[in-house]
């Protein structure tokens, strides 16, 4: 990484150079990974509604998180940003910073309550917006004092709540308290004009994500074994991943033994056809559980306790009728992955005593309503 004097330097750097005729346009920052970015497309349009006539809205992205900006309207502009190289490469943060820099936009929009005040905050800095809004950043004691004194850079902050609280509906706050208009949040759920028609599959098929890029998330695959022997015998399962999870989690090759499981490696704009003719979609915490449940797929959550308040399981608001989410409660719950207890066989302790008796029922119910949809 570099040095916090160099990057200091190169942001100041930068800053340098006058502005080129009057700013106009909105720019969106958005600094989560996958699953926050589908989130955000549902909120998307109530920012869109900050730009003027003929003005333009641009979303800067993480560059991993662009794999789902398929998902914004189609006027949206997407710049993705490689955080990594960000903060480890001097000649490409310069690159970077001018190159927002030069947008010259009148609205920045922070997007983010929790801020890195070295990177997604250095990138609200670089677009230098007649005007700049956020909300209050999320405490971080690591990094209270920089936020702090970032704070100069905002014009106006909206206290968005408490520190646990959905994050649809925080933005959903945010984007009234910018408009002046008031909405009630949005249910997780897309617009099917913004999505691909759903295939034509030639048997019911289940869709399977057991893989997180946090392997304490997994529940174990004898889980997932029992849920395929619960599924009629003449529904195919697809288990979905990246090409390498396999590799990385070679107990999990067995589920692929009976003939009517195989692997489906596609990216997640291919995956969205599949998803919406799908009978169910069973999931860990990850970025497909939301594009499944966005997308309107029967989906069944196996959660983690570490996002409860925030993420998963929605909030009541704006939870949508496909969407089942399991967790096994803990007093410890809404950590934010941050957990300070003792693995339970390869597992987050919450993850590791979720009930599978329980899911084993709930597959068999959404089975059955799925049969008859």
């Amino acid at each position: 990484m570099a040095r916090p004097r160099l990057i200091h330097l190169i942001d100041r750097l930068a800053g340098l150079g006058r502005r080129r005729g009057p700013p106009g346009g909105v720019v969106l920052v958005s600094s989560g990974g996958l699953g926050d970015t589908v989130l955000f497309a549902l909120v998307l349009p109530r920012f869109q509604a900050l730009a003027r006539d003929g003005e333009g809205v641009s979303v800067v992205l993480r560059r991993d998180a662009a794999a789902m900006a398929f998902l914004f309207p189609p006027e949206v502009t997407v710049d993705a940003v490689d955080h990594r190289r960000l903060r480890r490469h001097p000649a490409y943060r310069l690159r970077t910073l001018r190159r927002l820099g030069k947008a010259n936009a009148r609205l920045v929009v922070s997007a983010d309550y929790l801020r890195h005040p070295d990177l997604d905050e250095a990138l609200i800095k670089a677009c230098r917006g007649a005007e700049t809004v956020a909300m209050e950043a999320r405490p971080w004691p690591k990094h209270d004092g920089a936020l702090k004194r970032n704070r100069a850079v905002y014009g106006r902050l909206f206290e968005s709540g408490p520190p646990r609280l959905d994050k649809v509906v925080r933005w959903a706050a945010f984007a009234d308290w910018l408009t002046g208009k008031t909405a009630p949040p949005p249910k997780v759920r897309l617009p099917a004009e913004r999505l691909a028609p759903a295939a034509v599959l030639d048997r019911p098929t289940v869709l399977i994500q057991p893989f997180s890029a946090v392997p304490f998330k997994q529940s174990p695959a004898a889980l997932y074994r029992r849920i395929i022997a619960a599924l009629p015998v003449d529904w195919q399962v697809r288990i979905t991943g990246t090409p390498g999870d396999m590799e990385r989690n070679p107990s999990f090759r067995e589920l692929l033994n009976p003939p009517r499981v195989t692997f489906d490696a596609s990216p997640f704009e291919t995956l969205v056809p599949v998803l919406r003719a799908a009978r169910l979609v069973v999931s860990v915490d990850t970025a497909l559980l939301h594009l499944a449940v966005a997308v309107g797929a029967p989906t069944l959550g196996l959660a983690s306790a570490a996002f409860v308040g925030e993420i998963v399981p929605y909030a009541p608001e704006i939870a949508p009728v496909n969407a089942e989410i399991l967790y096994h409660s803990m007093p410890c719950e809404g950590c934010l992955g941050a957990c300070v207890l003792p693995a339970e066989d390869g597992m987050y302790p919450c993850v590791a005593r979720l009930d599978a008796d329980a899911v084993i029922a709930k597959v068999g119910e959404m089975v059955r309503w799925g049969a008859t949809s």
